[in-house]
C-alpha cells in the first residue's frame, strides 16, 4: 500500500513534543524517530499543493519526507516555534530543491547526441553534394 494511503499516526501534543525533542538532543534516536512518524501527516499535506505535476506522489512523499528528517535533526526549539512549522518550510524546501534540479537536468544535452546529429548532417549533406556532382558529369573523378 502507498505510503500516503496509509492511516498516519496522531500528532503530537506540545508537551510531547517538547519532550521528544529534549530527549533526542540528549541523543535518543527513538524520540528522534517519533518526531519524524508522528509528523508525517505534515508531508502528505504539504505534497498536496504539488499533486498537479506529472511526479509520482510516492516519489514527492519521499523527498518530503527527507526534508522532514532534515527538519527534525536541525530543529532548535530555542527559536520559538513549533516544529510543525519549521518542518513545514524545509518539506517545501526540499521538494522545491528536488523539482528545480529535475527541471535543470531535463534542458541539459549530452555532448555525444550533439556530435551524432553535427554526423548525421555531415553525411546529408556530403549526399547532396554528390548528387549534385552527378548531376555535372564530374562525380567520378571527384569521388575517386
Amino acid at each position: 500500500m502507498p505510503l500516503f494511503l496509509e492511516p498516519f499516526l496522531k500528532p503530537l501534543s506540545a508537551q510531547e513534543e517538547k519532550s521528544c525533542l529534549d530527549a533526542y538532543q540528549r541523543g535518543d534516536t527513538k524520540a528522534r524517530d517519533i518526531l519524524v512518524e508522528r509528523n508525517l501527516r505534515l508531508v502528505a499535506h504539504v505534497v498536496k499543493k504539488y499533486q498537479g505535476l506529472p511526479d509520482d506522489l510516492d516519489d514527492l512523499i519521499s523527498i518530503g519526507t527527507i526534508g522532514l528528517i532534515k527538519a527534525v535533526m536541525t530543529y532548535d526549539s530555542k527559536k520559538g516555534n513549533r516544529l510543525a512549522a519549521y518542518a513545514a518550510r524545509c518539506i517545501d524546501n526540499e521538494l522545491l530543491m528536488y523539482l528545480r534540479s529535475k527541471k535543470k537536468t531535463a534542458r541539459e544535452i549530452s555532448l555525444y547526441e550533439c556530435l551524432c546529429k553535427w554526423t548525421v548532417f555531415m553525411h546529408m549533406l556530403f549526399y547532396v553534394w554528390v548528387c549534385l556532382c552527378s548531376e555535372s558529369s564530374g562525380a567520378e573523378s571527384v569521388i575517386h
